[in-house]
């Protein structure tokens, strides 16, 4: 009998492919998003769209999630992702972190608190301020790996990401996630319900 509970409460493959199947549809939406990062004004923007427009899709991944490691695995599978389209490691290091605490927090609400939900989407969020790190750190040494991009828009980005919207940009994508958390949570009431979330 202790067995199967300790099955029970680990990730088995259906949890795995609830995790590749949602984090495949919040990575579209979130590069669809994205592009519009090619228009300096939009860059730091994208604190406050990916998280809001990212919502409603992860706030119905958390209606699948009901084991603990789903959330900080997809924030994880996030950071690498953005590595690999070359956004640096720093989205992988933030993701860990934040991943995890969003797990806990899901977590100690037993998976069925909807309001843990939406700071669970507040914190997870913050993954996506990661990818701004390089910027504050070296904004010259991030473009010179990076061919195509003019002058020009490399001066009106600096101009952009002064020292102190490094701070602003972590808070901007959390209440954004919270934001994104609330549009999710009421679009997808029918979802929360059925899953057992109140």
């Amino acid at each position: 009998m202790s067995e199967n509970n300790s099955s029970n409460k680990s990730l088995q493959g259906k949890d795995l492919i609830n995790v590749g199947v949602f984090t495949a549809m919040y990575f579209v939406i979130v590069f669809a998003v994205a592009m519009l990062g090619y228009i300096p004004i939009f860059m730091p923007l994208l604190c406050v769209l990916v998280p809001i427009v990212g919502g409603i899709p992860f706030m119905l991944f958390l209606t699948k999630v009901k084991k603990f490691g789903m959330i900080w695995i997809m924030s994880v599978i996030m950071g690498i992702l953005m590595l690999l389209t070359g956004m640096g490691f720093y989205s992988i290091l933030v993701g860990a972190v934040s991943g995890l605490i969003a797990e806990l927090i899901f977590k100690s609400g037993n998976y069925r608190s909807a309001s843990k939900a939406v700071l669970t989407s507040g914190v997870f969020s913050v993954w996506v301020w990661g990818n701004f790190v390089p910027l504050f750190l070296n904004i010259e040494a991030y473009f010179s790996t990076r061919q195509g991009y003019g002058q020009e828009y490399i001066d009106a980005l600096t101009r952009l990401m002064p020292l102190w919207m490094c701070p602003v940009l972590l808070v901007v994508s959390f209440v954004s996630g919270i934001i994104g958390g609330l549009l999710g949570k009421a679009a997808l009431k029918k979802h929360f319900h059925k899953a057992g979330i109140v």
